[in-house]
Formats: structure tokens, sequence, C-alpha cells
């Protein structure tokens, strides 16, 4: 990952390097949103492991951390003798690419605020600058 601005603007970039640009998210996890999305029902940790040639363990850190960032909803499916398990499915894009709007407008704005503050901190105007009388 590039470690200037301007190296990650000049870089090329697929919608997919946003997972990772705006939540450090790793190849395993795009794997396993990827695998969310291929399908039409919701997986358990243990098919989600399995579409992804992982262990278990390996594949619930991922949606841990999917979870986290919002790219993935759970929802609770109760047996009936009682008991329940957990099921995965990708939330909504629209939502995530609201909420991935929402991010970089309050980074925006941070930088706009480190910006005024460089410049204020910096500014060297003419009241600030001894004048040379001559």
């Amino acid at each position: 990952m590039p470690d200037s601005m301007i190296e990650q603007l000049q870089q090329d970039m697929e919608c997919e390097g946003l997972l990772e640009c705006f939540h450090g998210l790793k190849q395993l996890d795009k794997d396993v949103f990827q695998a969310l999305v291929d399908t039409d029902e919701a997986l358990t940790v243990d098919e989600i492991a399995a579409a992804v040639d992982r262990e278990r363990s390996t594949a619930y850190r991922s949606v841990q951390r999917l979870l986290q960032a919002g790219f993935i909803q759970k929802e609770q499916i109760n047996y009936d003798q009682g008991g329940y398990y957990h099921v995965y499915r990708p939330t909504d894009p629209s939502k995530i690419a609201d909420n991935m709007q929402r991010l970089l407008n309050d980074w925006y704005a941070k930088m706009g605020q480190l910006i005024q503050e460089f410049e204020s901190k910096y500014d060297q105007t003419e009241s600030s600058v001894p004048s040379v009388e001559s």
C-alpha cells in the first residue's frame, strides 16, 4: 500500500481497493465478502470457511472484521427444540457506499481543518514578521 496521498492518487485503484483503503480489510476479507455476494442464501461460518478454503477460526476472524466494517449482517436462526446459530449475508451495497461516502466526507472535513491549522501556524504575514526600515 502506498505511503503518501500522492502515491495513492497516482496508483491504479479498483473498487475493491476501497475495502482496503477505507477499512484496512485484507484479501481474505474481500474473498469472504465475495463468497457471500455470490450466493443467494445466508451462510454459516462453516460454509464461509469452506467457500474460501480456510479454517473455521480464520474465517470467523474475517467475518468479525466485515461485521465491524458494516459490510455484512448477522442473523440469528433459532432451532425449534432450543438453541440457535448465526448466518451472515452481505449488507446492501448502497448502504455500504453511503457509509464510505460519509467516512470520506468526515475525512475531507478533518483534512480541511488540519490545512487551516497549518496555514494559521505557519502564516508569515506582515504583522508577524518584523519590518526592515531603511
